[in-house]
């Protein structure tokens, strides 16, 4: 329990509180046990092997209170676009009749994603083909201005990645999906501005997601390593990485 009579601030007590709960409630929640669709465009392949892996993180790295309440507050957001998009005219659905989100699951369960909704319909006066994949980020004032000004393949090609991933694999499921171009949604965190972008189906992309999956979890399930994005072990990606400290010990 926090002493609060000796706490710098009466503030700062309560989101130790809060911050203490979010990382335990996220400790009790069972690791996942599948390669996640949405994380196949990682620059380092090693990372993603150890994320499938579920390898422990270095000491100090993961989630820590504060990124689980950006999370949160990210499904704040997406709830209000899907609110937002709705009165406008569009015919988008989150939900199976079951509850469940729409998503697909491939190698034996071994790979799957989630997507956040498909739109079936939308006002005649947008030029929209459907059924389209929607997929919505919110993103910081600097991060959505790049967004913005460059587009989603060049400025997050982790999202673009995801959405190419997500098209083919739901085409089976969503006949044309993969067809009609996927409807991008970016929410400004600080001002509340809007991103649309129109993502049309890049199926070279999606192919070398898919073959980097295979990549992960063959050499995972035999005990391989993938090599380093780099030999550097100061490159950027690596001081973000929650594995560097135990990727770098490693000889190879």
């Amino acid at each position: 329990m926090l002493d609060f009579n000796h706490t710098a601030s009466f503030g700062e007590g309560v989101i130790g509180l809060i911050d203490a709960a979010l990382v335990a409630e996220e400790a009790a929640s069972p690791p996942r046990q599948y390669l996640g669709g949405s994380r196949l465009g990682v620059a380092c392949e090693r990372a993603l092997q150890f994320e499938y892996a579920g390898a422990p993180r270095d000491a100090g790295r993961g989630f820590d209170g504060k990124t689980l309440r950006i999370f949160a507050a990210g499904h704040l957001f997406e709830e209000l676009a899907i609110r937002w998009l709705r009165a406008a005219g569009f015919n988008l659905v989150t939900q199976k009749r079951d509850g469940g989100q729409f998503g697909f699951s491939v190698a034996k369960g071994r790979i799957q994603g989630h997507v956040d909704g498909i739109l079936s319909g939308g006002p005649l006066d947008v030029p929209m083909s459907y059924p389209a994949l929607w997929e919505c980020k919110s993103l910081n004032n600097k991060s959505w201005n790049d967004t913005g000004k460059r587009g989603v393949a060049l400025s997050k090609p982790v999202y673009a990645a995801q959405i190419a991933t997500y098209q083919a694999y739901m085409e089976t499921a969503v006949p044309g999906i993969s067809t009609n171009p996927a409807l991008f949604t970016a929410i400004n965190k600080d001002t509340a501005e809007l991103h649309f972008e129109l993502v049309p189906f890049d199926a070279d992309l999606a192919q070398r997601m898919t073959d980097r999956a295979v990549r992960v979890l063959q050499a995972t399930e035999a005990g391989e390593l993938l090599p380093r994005l780099t030999r550097d072990s100061s490159h950027f990606e690596c001081r973000f990485c929650d594995w560097q400290d135990r990727c770098w010990r490693l000889a190879c």
